[in-house]
């Protein structure tokens, strides 16, 4: 009996032993559950995107080029209707803030997709010879407003930029994208962007060296802080004036690098010295009130000396450095660089746009060569450069849906004492405009184009064009393609 009781007495601790058991093993399993099957039910979402995309023909090979008519080392300025294909997706992930609090909270990432071999993305990928590419131009935070105080702080890698000349893709002035850390407080912003680089290839002294550490030579980063400052002086409604400054370090290379030598050349050199450089720029903005809404003027002028004198390639970053250093030194004191855009837009009536921009640039490098000069491990660079383009985009509206876009461009560039390089063209196209609305920035747009181009014979004889380089000398060039753009932001 005593064993009976006994036995039964276990067997009911046992039980409720093996039900606690099973009960806690429940929730672990819940728990590892959430963990490890977390799904995203946040509705503070949205996604912003530009693209374009398109297909071409030629009688040169029947069949597809892909190539821009512009000149080399231009990127898209002389027009842009012929650039490759391209896709920007931004998803944006707004936080909610304290209750009562006018913060606005987000993180934003931009990715970024185009084809290496500057063709269309059909049909390829990541793993096709000259396929598919993708970048992540953007992945930062930012607080706006903060406790309604007109205060923005900003962390991350961002398009740090303002104003662009849209029919020529370029962003002047004050185009600071990069990697870095930002306020701003009413008119006034304040940045600081860490560059650096990897690309040995790349013929900008400044960012490669070698590092001899270990017995092998290497690529080693070198990186360059850029310090940014701009205000806005709002003069009055219609009239706005910015001033921006800019400062660049750049230390030298790391210890342990070849020793220096007092007869060593510049082509030879592997540890180049610290260095720095500035920028100065005004930009000054007119609303045209006599004109229909969206009408203004924009009129910059910006100066870059030492190792900040970018601005090239269609791209007018300053921390591009250009040209070579001095010989001696190995510096770029004597280098820089000026930058004038005048870029307007005149709604003259319900049924025309106008368009237009001037760009001029002109730079020098750090070395007394105005032609060729050596830089790192025997290799050349221009040390001095001059281009000047201007061009126009005239819309006309001939229905709500139906559009005529008419542009003409003219492009010159002089490369060291080379004797000037220059391109006219001219585009046609007819634009199916599905949203119906009688506006130059109305996306979508679907285009046919058709554009013919007219070098001179230094351009011609040096292949002095992507679609040259493609088609041979040529005093002609054309493009007829179908294509498509869109942006959707708001």
């Amino acid at each position: 009996m005593i064993n009976n009781q006994s036995f039964n007495l276990k067997s009911s601790v046992f039980h409720k032993n093996f039900i606690l058991s099973l009960f806690f093993l429940f929730l672990n399993f819940q728990a590892f559950a959430q963990i490890n099957y977390e799904f995203a039910s946040n509705k503070n979402f949205s996604l912003g995107s530009y693209g374009r995309v398109g297909v071409d023909w030629s009688f040169e090979n029947g069949g597809s080029i892909g190539r821009r008519l512009n000149l080399n080392n231009m990127g898209s300025i002389g027009g842009r209707l012929e650039e490759q294909d391209y896709l920007e997706l931004a998803p944006n992930f707004v936080f909610n803030p304290k209750k009562g609090d006018e913060t606005v909270i987000h993180v934003q990432v931009r990715l970024a997709a185009y084809s290496t071999s500057l063709t269309s993305f059909g049909n390829t990928s990541t793993s096709s010879v000259g396929g598919l590419s993708f970048a992540l131009p953007e992945i930062y935070a930012e607080a706006r407003n903060i406790r309604g105080k007109e205060l923005n702080i900003w962390i991350g890698s961002r398009l740090y930029r303002g104003a662009d000349v849209h029919i020529a893709d370029h962003f002047y002035f004050n185009d600071h994208s990069g990697q870095g850390v930002g306020v701003e407080y009413k008119n006034s912003r304040l940045s600081t962007i860490f560059v650096a680089s990897v690309d040995t290839t790349s013929t900008l002294p400044p960012y490669f060296y070698l590092n001899i550490k270990t017995g092998t030579p290497s690529a080693a980063l070198r990186q360059r802080t850029v310090f940014v400052g701009e205000h806005d002086f709002y003069l009055d409604e219609n009239n706005t004036i910015t001033a921006l400054a800019e400062y660049h370090h750049m230390e030298k290379g790391q210890d342990g690098t070849l020793p220096d030598e007092d007869d060593e050349d510049v082509e030879e050199a592997v540890n180049f010295p610290s260095d720095y450089g500035y920028v100065l720029g005004f930009r000054y903005n007119l609303q045209l009130k006599k004109m229909l809404p969206g009408s203004f003027n924009d009129f910059t002028l910006r100066y870059g000396g030492g190792i900040a004198n970018g601005g090239d390639g269609g791209i007018s970053k300053t921390w591009l450095t250009f040209g070579a250093p001095d010989e001696e030194t190995l510096r770029y004191n004597k280098a820089y660089s000026l930058a004038l855009v005048n870029h307007t837009v005149m709604n003259l009536s319900t049924n025309y746009t106008m368009n237009a921009y001037v760009i001029y640039t002109k730079s020098k490098g750090g070395s007394s060569l105005n032609n060729l000069a050596p830089t790192y491990f025997e290799k050349e660079v221009y040390n001095r450069k001059e281009d000047f383009t201007v061009g126009t985009r005239h819309e006309f509206y001939i229905t709500d849906f139906f559009h005529l876009l008419g542009e003409l461009h003219y492009s010159q560039r002089k490369d060291g004492t080379n004797p000037i390089a220059s391109m006219t063209k001219i585009s046609v196209a007819p634009v199916y405009v599905p949203t119906g609305l009688r506006d130059i920035w109305a996306r979508p747009h679907l285009r046919f184009v058709a554009s013919l181009a007219r070098y001179n014979d230094f351009a011609k004889e040096t292949l002095y064009s992507p679609y040259l380089q493609f088609t041979g000398e040529e005093q002609w060039g054309y493009y007829f393609g179908f294509k498509a753009e869109w942006w959707l932001w708001k």
